[in-house]
């Protein structure tokens, strides 16, 4: 009996903190169509958010089946497809743009008047669109583990912010907020952008894993701590040149803008709830020329080029993922991770 006819479990979200774990159909293939046997699962901070307040703006909307951060093997593909074939070990981004709108067009792809999304990870199985088999789907080189490759995804999303940061060799980079996501900035603002790089963390815990990930300095932000004059002192007075921020609270949004140099750039990476309003000082703007920036999402080309440095072995799981779990225990990591922010990634296996 071929997969398509067959049930599997799957996560499904019904709403905010209401996941279950159920049998569901075997999604059925359209013929340009892939369908993959999930190895990996990883969580994400987005996926903590979306279970927190039941949606997300442009990705999901209840009831639906969960999860995005994946790597597996081909079980079955559509009459058209091509280049791919059963059995073959292959990591697929969670979307795919038309290719032909006006900024597909002008290289913001990222913002695609048709983005297409896929979700359905914490699953057995999941179906690729056809777009994306075409345009974001790609074989795992031999040496590289499922879990290293489902990395793909948010990798792909952090190069996305520092190449629209503009980080340069020997810029000093502060990053705030050393989740799994913070702790990627840290890890290629100093790989592969050769930055300074400030880690600013919540837990003593955080910042020692952030050293390890190559920080040069780390500044503890504790309730009611100064985080400004370190980074100050840090930087001759002038502040940094690039700041990452990588929680989504407004009131961190303010502090990022607060540790900039005159001229030097901000990242708004975390993003805030829908409908949140957050002030900045105008004059601090203006006279000090600062940049206010936000990424969102990734390209094509940035999943090409997170897996090459997966592959050179520049990220791997062993620095990000810190828990292997079944399918059946996925409501018991979500209400974990939602309690313990900073926490890393937990594998996912169905």
């Amino acid at each position: 009996m071929s997969p398509e006819t067959q049930r599997m479990s799957a996560a499904v979200l019904y709403g905010k903190e209401q996941l279950r774990i159920e049998r569901v159909q075997v999604p059925k293939l359209d013929p340009g169509d892939v369908l993959v046997r999930v190895r990996a699962a990883l969580t994400c901070g987005t996926d903590v958010k979306v279970f927190r307040r039941g949606y997300h703006a442009k990705m999901i909307r209840p009831p639906a089946l969960f999860g995005h951060e994946l790597a597996g093997d081909i079980a079955a593909v559509g009459s058209d497809v091509a280049g791919f074939h059963v059995g073959q070990r292959v990591v697929a981004a969670n979307s795919a743009p038309c290719g032909a709108c006006y900024y597909c067009e002008r290289g913001q792809e990222n913002l695609c008047e048709d983005l297409m999304f896929n979700n359905g990870a914490y699953a057995e199985y999941i179906r690729i669109p056809n777009r994306i088999v075409a345009k974001n789907m790609h074989e795992i080189p031999a040496h590289v583990s499922y879990q290293d490759a489902a990395l793909v995804e948010p990798l792909a999303c952090v190069m996305r912010g520092l190449e629209e940061s503009g980080v340069k060799p020997g810029d000093t980079v502060a990053v705030i907020g050393l989740g799994p996501i913070g702790m990627m900035f840290v890890r290629l603002a100093k790989a592969v952008y050769h930055a300074r790089v400030i880690a600013i963390g919540r837990r003593r815990s955080q910042l020692d894993r952030a050293s390890g990930m190559g920080a040069d300095e780390v500044v503890l932000n504790e309730e009611g701590s100064d985080v400004i004059t370190p980074v100050h002192k840090l930087t001759g007075g002038r502040g940094a040149d690039v700041v990452i921020e990588a929680v989504g609270l407004p009131e961190v949004w303010q502090l990022a803008v607060k540790l900039l140099r005159r001229g030097g750039v901000v990242n708004f990476f975390g993003g805030c709830p829908e409908g949140t309003d957050v002030p900045v000082d105008a004059g601090l703007l203006h006279y000090s020329e600062l940049t206010l920036k936000a990424s969102f999402h990734h390209t094509p080309a940035l999943i090409r080029q997170a897996l090459d440095i997966i592959s050179r072995g520049r990220v791997t799981a062993r620095d990000f993922v810190n828990r292997v779990e079944p399918l059946s225990n996925l409501l018991e990591v979500m209400q974990h991770l939602m309690s313990h922010n900073g926490h890393l990634k937990t594998a996912i296996i169905p």
